[in-house]
């Protein structure tokens, strides 16, 4: 028999040789491009020297309870759990979660334990209550969920309003209130104050969810970790935390922690088993999704190992240091493109929308903002670990280009 032929190459694999090398321009939206370290890689091999990834792994159902399908990787996502919990200052040990298949996945598991647990609570189907610089899943979500949006003004710097808030629910004196805090808005990079929105809420029947997509990767690491402490001196600050896995930690594909408290996921739990039957699996699950990757958690395990909170610690002094660099070196040769660096959290910064070249080349987001009395276009970088000094300034010099080829 002759030698068997190999299969053509999938054609279009070709057009993606390029991708590699282009990964470091990529500054407009939140995602670490930088390829993990080989520690990540060598822990991959002994997972696949064990099976994983090499048949079908399941994580449906609650990790903390024994699974009908041996086939997964629960132990391994109760340590990721445990971890964050600590991360986040969850009450010790009493930190319930599970890895989501995206932020917007766990976002919606905030949202849909609010709203479960207020509606039982009072029979009320609640109103939600979040800024237009929320993450657009929001918007999304409380029409998924039925729920009516109240919209929340924002102070100048794109944060939410407290004393607006404090007016919208006084405006809805009757319905729980199911309130979304961003700690990182997507395009200024805002901060929704987690004690103001507290105070405000006072005794009022409400659920606190919080938002920390991108930034909840990296200030655990900064001298501002304390702002998503879910416990502080015994007083809890808000009710579940959503946090995506492929922005700052650079996960291949999406991914997103849900976290909450034992307590909170009891009382969830406890109406959730009236609409679903657990006869199937053996056990009510206490997640909106059914099947779940058995995967990730086992490879977002690494990231709880020392080596790769050492990483992380680095990467977080890096974008911020950079983040600094980036406004200044706009302020001060570019001031007719009013960049704005939110406040000391932040590693975005965002300007006066340049030419379509740079914004196609170094994929920027754009959004129109309101100036007064008209709209503008503006544009942002996300100054993540892969975009360093010379990548920056890269930028720089392509936008000095198109300035004298306007001038």
């Amino acid at each position: 028999m002759g030698a068997t032929r190999a299969e053509p190459i999938y054609s279009g694999l070709q057009g993606m040789h390029g991708l590699p090398a282009a990964k470091d321009y990529m500054l407009g939206y939140p995602i670490n491009m930088n390829t993990p370290p080989e520690g990540f890689f060598e822990w991959k091999k002994q997972l696949s020297e064990v099976g994983l990834d090499r048949f079908a792994y399941n994580n449906v159902g609650n990790p903390k309870v024994h699974s009908h399908i041996p086939f997964n990787t629960h132990p391994m996502e109760r340590e990721v759990i445990r971890h964050f919990g600590n991360v986040f200052h969850f009450p010790p040990d009493n930190a319930w979660g599970f890895l989501s298949h995206s932020g917007t996945d766990s976002n919606m598991h905030g949202m849909y334990y609010g709203r479960t647990i207020l509606h039982g609570k009072t029979g009320l189907v609640p109103k939600a209550y979040f800024t237009k610089e929320a993450h657009y899943s929001m918007q999304i979500l409380r029409d998924l969920l039925g729920m009516e949006w109240v919209e929340v003004g924002t102070l100048p710097d794109g944060a939410m309003d407290t004393a607006d808030l404090a007016r919208c629910l006084a405006d809805n004196p009757d319905h729980p209130a199911l309130v979304c805090a961003t700690t990182g808005t997507t395009f200024k990079g805002a901060v929704d104050s987690i004690d103001a929105i507290g105070k405000v809420l006072g005794d009022r029947v409400a659920y606190l969810h919080v938002d920390a997509a991108l930034f909840g990767g990296y200030l655990p690491h900064t001298e501002f970790a304390r702002e998503l402490f879910q416990t502080v001196d015994g007083r809890h600050r808000y009710d579940s935390i959503a946090v995506s896995c492929h922005k700052f930690f650079g996960v291949a594909s999406p991914a997103g922690l849900f976290v909450t408290t034992q307590r909170t996921f009891d009382d969830f739990l406890r109406l959730f088993s009236g609409v679903h039957d657990p006869e199937y699996i053996l056990h009510v699950p206490g997640t909106i999704t059914c099947s779940r990757d058995g995967v990730k958690p086992a490879e977002f395990l690494y990231h709880c190992k020392e080596e790769a909170v050492t990483q992380r610690i680095a990467d977080t002094q890096l974008i911020l240091h950079n983040a600094r660099y980036l406004y200044r070196q706009l302020k001060e040769h570019y001031p007719h493109l009013q960049p704005v660096l939110a406040n000391e959290l932040s590693n975005t910064v965002y300007f006066r929308k340049p030419d379509d070249v740079l914004v196609n080349k170094y994929s920027l987001a754009t959004m129109k903002l309101q100036k007064e009395d008209r709209q503008e276009a503006y544009a942002h970088i996300v100054v993540m670990p892969h975009a360093t000094q010379p990548v920056l300034d890269h930028f720089l010099e392509d936008l000095a280009k198109a300035d004298r080829s306007v001038a």
